[in-house]
């Protein structure tokens, strides 16, 4: 191994509106958010723990953190992915999110992988 390994994980957001954990027009909004995480760096690396930063369209910020996603901290070598899907809820409409995976290398390197920021759409909005 030399110094030049880097980690890297990269981090893509699908979002689905749950209409049946929802109640509009007064809210909540409720989605489903599947998080694929790919090891797009040289070492191997573990997903440790989360940090959201969920937006709602009043402004209004709410923060979870907390240690794994869905009871897991997988370990990824280059090239490999973990997909995983969990859910959010809103009070308004519409809102966002944004989150920071915080990640060691295996020989205990710690680094942060970004979830670029995603929006949470009720579809009607949509139309």
């Amino acid at each position: 191994m030399t110094g030049m390994a880097r980690p890297e994980f990269t981090c893509e957001v699908r979002v689905q509106y749950l209409p049946d954990q929802s109640q509009p027009p007064e809210g909540p909004y409720a989605f489903a958010y599947t998080v694929t995480i790919r090891n797009t760096g040289d070492v191997a690396a573990q997903l440790v723990a989360r940090h959201w930063v969920i937006t709602d369209a009043d402004g209004r910020v709410e923060e979870v953190r907390g240690l794994a996603v869905v009871g897991r901290q997988p370990l990824l070598k280059p090239g490999e992915q973990f997909e995983y899907t969990s859910w959010t809820r809103v009070p308004t409409p519409h809102g966002s999110m944004r989150g920071t995976f915080f990640c060691m290398t295996e020989d205990a390197r710690p680094f942060d992988a970004a979830v670029p920021e995603f929006q949470l759409v009720y579809p009607a909005l949509l139309h």
